[in-house]
């Protein structure tokens, strides 16, 4: 059909043409890029901390730029989110936030982002336009599917119920409707105070100790692996995977794939699909 179009000359049928190619290609390379997403819980929701690093008020802003992108990026793709927890820093920001992911290879996706972010800036917070470096990490863990079973004793939990406080609904902050829940053989604990109801918030808790006593599992099986694949890396508190410069330049760079880009406002709105395919595709080949 191309040859035919080109030796008719006919420009609306060449561009209808490279229109269904492009479409064509599009498809591909997403069908291609889920074949990398093949562990059992690639497909499933992601549940998303960010916790600020030394820095005070400037990390703790970092936390709320890192939020907005998240969110903005999760909405661009159709997937919805949800606040589970949030410390609101002193001034701005957040100490720490967790939210969930809901959308069909959240998980997948978002595990690209795990390990330690870097933001460079002028600081709005420094009254002679100093420029800052700030921190914030993040981890992923899946939205454990019912199919998997992980058994909690009751016995083995500590429940605490308590007033919610930072924002919230009408209801939210008059009764004690906040839940914290400690898995007492892991010594892990969790909240949640963001639904209206004790009953709400402790099924929510529950969901997110269920994932990271998941998440304890699939560890002691990388931890197998590892013992066959010695130079695979984990990414954890010490290593920077990403670099976001505001001042004296606009770049954003990932330092695992060396992708890079100097549109940083974009990245800073949602629009980190390069880099997230970048690394999988890199995780995928290395693996």
């Amino acid at each position: 059909m191309l040859e035919l179009a080109e030796q008719s000359g006919e420009e609306e049928v060449l561009e209808s043409i490279r229109e269904d190619l492009d479409r064509v290609d599009e498809r591909l390379n997403e069908l291609e890029f889920n074949l990398i997403l093949s562990e059992p819980v690639d497909k499933s929701d992601a549940i998303v901390s960010i916790n600020s690093g030394a820095g005070g008020t400037e990390s703790q802003d970092w936390v709320s730029m890192l939020l907005r992108m998240y969110l903005r990026w999760a909405e661009k793709r159709g997937f919805s989110t949800e606040i589970v927890d949030q410390l609101p820093g002193e001034e701005a920001g957040f100490k720490n936030v967790l939210f969930i992911v809901k959308g069909d290879y959240a998980y997948g996706y978002l595990k690209a982002e795990v390990g330690v972010h870097r933001l460079v800036r002028i600081s709005p917070f420094d009254a002679n336009a100093r420029r800052h470096t700030s921190f914030a990490s993040v981890a992923v863990i899946p939205d454990v599917p019912d199919d998997i079973v992980i058994d909690i004793k009751e016995s083995d939990l500590r429940i605490d119920v308590f007033r919610a406080g930072g924002h919230g609904g009408q209801g939210v902050n008059t009764t004690d409707s906040a839940v914290r829940i400690t898995h007492i053989p892991s010594g892990i604990v969790v909240q949640c105070q963001n639904e209206r109801s004790q009953h709400q918030n402790k099924a929510t808790a529950m969901k997110i100790l269920r994932a990271r006593l998941y998440e304890i599992e699939l560890k002691k099986r990388e931890e197998e692996m590892e013992k066959l694949h010695k130079e695979k890396k984990k990414i954890e508190w010490g290593s920077q995977i990403r670099s976001y410069v505001l001042q004296p330049y606009r770049l954003v760079k990932d330092h695992r794939t060396n992708y890079e880009t100097g549109n940083a406002d974009a990245v800073l709105d949602g629009n980190i699909d390069e880099f997230i395919r970048e690394y999988l595709l890199f995780s995928s080949r290395n693996s």
